[in-house]
């Protein structure tokens, strides 16, 4: 056998093949062997014994190969024994897909050409697919089913998120392994003071105030497995002071052991207060007026449902930590005068401004501020009444009142004493001086600050304060 680029036999080391022994050969190597003529009619088949049946062999005899093929193989085919009559041509694998004249069933085979003599007859060698084929059927199959498991997990997931964040009662799922929380829903979050976002991962036990904070998952464990299975632990905030009452029950998840306690504030202490505490806490969430509680900056910490659809918002997890500016028609302006000014007085009562919404929307709001001074950080607590409802109400009332009798009669003493230009130029005045009265007064007499709440120029203003001789005023810049 000659070593060159291509393997060969050199004439006469091999001895002649008798045609028993050739069939055997072609059988054993191949689970199907076809031979045609120049005009691709079968003169034999063979098939491999240790193969299972494909179809009726015998049967493809002296018919044509395209009559057995389905119609987008046999462009395949013609190609293939196009590039197999070229002398010298390497063979090439080409799948084609048989069809069953009988019962109609297709069935894939790879089959490589070989010219077997110069009057254009072929040997088609072929491997049967099918086995490769079920195996790819299956993993689309197993993909398939992977893809709906995913997704079944998906709203399994997000109906767990909806539930716990609609559940009013604090709920906590412990890690029994680590003693770390896993979830926690906005009402346990609160009442332990924190985010849902901090309070993940960290270490339960250490929210407590307890004798010995490495007993205490062993102590919950013990109250999971009590007999009626309602055994529940009185214990000590350390943040607030609150005694809370924690009541475990195991469960185990993709085989992780769980904890889900279920807290609530538990004070025998002071029941009046607690139960006062918890009227204000339903007419914070329930109120029809909006309230919010900031810090001292501004910064939104907690706000009631009136004020997120007051601003067109989902949720109050969102809120936390952006500064209420982002939601007054003047922005930082308008805030720095409402805090200036409820940390000077303690508090305001009537301001009548505009609530900007998610969506650029604006809604005319009367706010209330109230200063609340406590151990800790001071707070803000703002109290908003939507007024666009009663708007075209208030107008009309107005609009009614200013033609009073007595106004008529003061506005009619006024016609021939001077003229009409002169009564409305004084009306105008007194109306402009009250007004940038009001505007100093609010900003700490802040003169950049009142312009722009005014909607005037630096400049204006001042001209405006020499007309009114208001210049006199000390200026906070």
């Amino acid at each position: 056998m000659k070593s060159t680029k291509e393997a060969q036999w050199d004439v006469g080391a091999v001895p002649l093949i008798s045609p028993e022994a050739l069939t055997n050969i072609v059988a054993a190597v191949a689970d199907i062997a076809v031979v045609i003529d120049k005009d691709a009619k079968i003169l034999a088949v063979l098939s491999n014994p240790f193969h299972g049946v494909l179809t009726d062999l015998p049967a493809w005899e002296g018919r044509d190969v395209r009559g057995l093929l389905t119609v987008e193989s046999v462009s395949k085919f013609d190609r293939a024994l196009g590039e197999a009559t070229v002398k010298g041509a390497p063979p090439r694998a080409t799948e084609l897909n048989h069809k069953d004249p009988t019962t109609a069933a297709e069935f894939p085979v790879s089959y490589t050409l070989h010219r077997l003599s110069s009057d254009g007859a072929m040997l088609m060698m072929g491997r049967d697919l099918r086995p490769i084929a079920d195996l790819q059927q299956q993993l689309v199959n197993a993909q398939i089913a992977v893809e709906r498991d995913y997704e079944k997990q998906r709203g399994f997931d997000t109906r767990f998120r909806v539930l716990m964040h609609a559940t009013h009662d604090p709920v906590a799922f412990i890690t029994v392994g680590t003693g770390r929380i896993d979830e926690v829903n906005g009402a346990a979050a609160s009442l332990f003071g924190r985010t849902a976002e901090e309070l993940k991962g960290a270490d339960f036990a250490e929210l407590f105030d307890y004798q010995n904070q490495s007993e205490l998952n062993a102590d919950l464990a013990a109250a999971a497995l009590s007999d009626d299975g309602s055994s529940t632990l009185a214990l000590n905030l350390k943040r607030k002071g609150h005694k809370v009452s924690v009541q475990p029950s195991f469960f185990r998840a993709a085989g992780v052991r769980m904890l889900m306690c279920r807290l609530s504030v538990a004070d025998p202490v002071a029941p009046t207060e607690n139960a006062v505490d918890s009227r204000f806490d339903a007419l914070f969430r329930r109120g029809p007026d909006a309230i919010v509680f900031t810090a001292a900056d501004g910064t939104i910490l907690t706000a009631n449902d009136s004020f997120l659809a007051l601003i067109d918002a989902n949720e109050e997890d969102s809120l936390r930590g952006q500064s209420l500016s982002d939601y007054l028609d003047r922005g930082t302006i308008e805030q720095k005068a409402l805090l200036e000014n409820v940390t000077r007085s303690g508090r305001i009562s009537t301001y009548s401004t505009r609530l900007k919404g998610k969506f650029d929307s604006r809604n005319p709001v009367e706010l209330s501020a109230t200063r609340l001074a406590g151990a800790g950080n001071s707070a803000v607590a703002f109290v908003i009444r939507d007024t666009a409802r009663s708007e075209s109400t208030r107008s009309r009332t107005e609009a009614s009142n200013e033609n009073t009798p007595e106004d008529r009669t003061s506005v009619i003493d006024l016609v021939g004493s001077t003229s009409l230009k002169e009564i409305v130029a004084d009306t105008t005045d007194v109306i402009e001086k009250m007004c940038i009265e009001t505007a100093l007064e609010l900003t700490g007499n802040n003169r950049a600050a009142a312009a722009e709440m005014l909607g005037l120029s630096r400049q204006s203003l001042y001209v405006k304060l020499r007309k009114f001789d208001l210049l006199g005023r000390p200026d906070a810049n």
